[in-house]
């Protein structure tokens, strides 16, 4: 299975970590306090309510700062204070909907954002591993039937997806300029499509299947053919943290990479709805309902032979699991269980199918 990060490595480490009132942000954290790691944590208020940030009470045991990451000076005086060791950068304005609406925003703090927390580095005397999280959709997406690799060119079509491009440009800038006696390690990470438990974000496929469950009605789904590399939520959270790691021993594996499923995991948005439903049970099902908003990609895909080949990592959860831990994370939460401990013990299944 996929090789696994070093909790001791991590065990006491300075980690500045933005965007962990989000949802992918909120599970990052809970893996890092469990590792024993120092966490400071800088982003908003968390994104939805309910939020994955205060069910699992994620703020508990690490200093957690609310603040915008288009702010300079709060940014930068949090960051000085802490003097981290790993920065892992995940703020963002994540959704393509949203960035047709407020595109203006979205380029503010996906771009300008990257930059700010960059000149942060730039001048810090502590860093040693950069890693700025991005997405797939930062390619020029040509709906080819084969994976991206990392030198395919960078041109995301909407403005969500063109702020990533222009954040992974930037990150390459500082590092070409400003990183190149590799006292800081500095890579970027693009990942496919995430699910998992505490997901609330509004348009996305997972979200709204739970959100359909919860309420008696049917799954509306509106783009079933559109293919995506799904994968749970702790696949590349934990390739993250291992790109991290290798670069802070040896800079020469910084880089860019692709996180992704294998071939096999890359399905319609029609047939993880089915998949869902199966899952759940209680008789839900799944409709189509025409898509009326604004252009998505149809078809994409990830080729992660790099971070396989350099790394030895591998994806451990198929999409049917990943699925069946959302369900079991979402419906703990409606019964009214420990989240924090759902929680935890998924990450604990999730490095235990690993080292099998």
């Amino acid at each position: 299975m996929g090789q696994m990060v070093s909790r001791a490595f991590w065990k006491g480490k300075r980690v500045f970590l933005t965007g962990h009132t989000g949802f992918k942000g909120g599970w990052l954290a809970e893996i890092l306090k469990s590792f024993g790691a120092e966490i400071c944590g800088y982003s908003l208020t968390p994104p939805t309510n309910p939020s994955f940030f205060e069910i699992v009470s994620v703020g508990r045991g690490m200093r957690s700062i609310v603040g915008d990451i288009r702010d300079y000076g709060k940014l930068k005086a949090a960051f000085d204070q802490f003097q981290p060791e790993i920065v892992l950068h995940l703020a963002a304005q994540p959704l393509v909907r949203e960035s047709y609406a407020d595109p203006r925003s979205t380029y503010e703090t996906n771009v300008m954002g990257t930059v700010n927390l960059l000149e942060c580095v730039r001048k810090s005397a502590t860093v040693r591993s950069f890693l700025n999280v991005t997405t797939d959709k930062v390619y020029l997406n040509r709906e080819w039937e084969w994976g991206y690799r990392e030198d395919e060119p960078l041109d995301g079509y909407d403005p969500y997806s063109n702020s990533k491009s222009c954040s992974e440009l930037a990150t390459h800038g500082y590092r070409n300029s400003f990183f190149k006696d590799q006292k800081t390690a500095v890579s970027t990470a693009r990942a496919g499509n995430v699910i998992g438990g505490g997901d609330f974000a509004v348009d996305r496929i997972i979200p709204d299947c739970v959100r359909a469950a919860l309420g008696g009605r049917a799954v509306e789904v509106r783009n079933p053919h559109s293919t995506r590399p799904y994968q749970h939520v702790l696949e590349p959270l934990f390739a993250y943290l291992l790109i991290a790691e290798r670069q802070y021993g040896d800079p020469e594996f910084a880089d860019w990479y692709n996180v992704g499923p294998d071939e096999s995991d890359c399905v319609a948005t029609g047939k993880l709805a089915e998949c869902f439903c199966r899952a759940w049970g209680e008789g839900l099902k799944s409709a189509y309902k025409p898509a009326n908003g604004p252009h998505e990609a149809n078809f994409l895909k990830l080729d992660c032979s790099r971070i396989k080949a350099r790394f030895g990592w591998r994806p451990v959860w198929s999409v049917e699991t990943a699925i069946q831990k959302t369900v079991e994370w979402s419906k703990a939460h409606r019964a009214g269980k420990d989240m924090k401990k759902t929680t935890a013990a998924q990450i604990r299944d999730y490095t235990e199918a690993a080292n099998d």
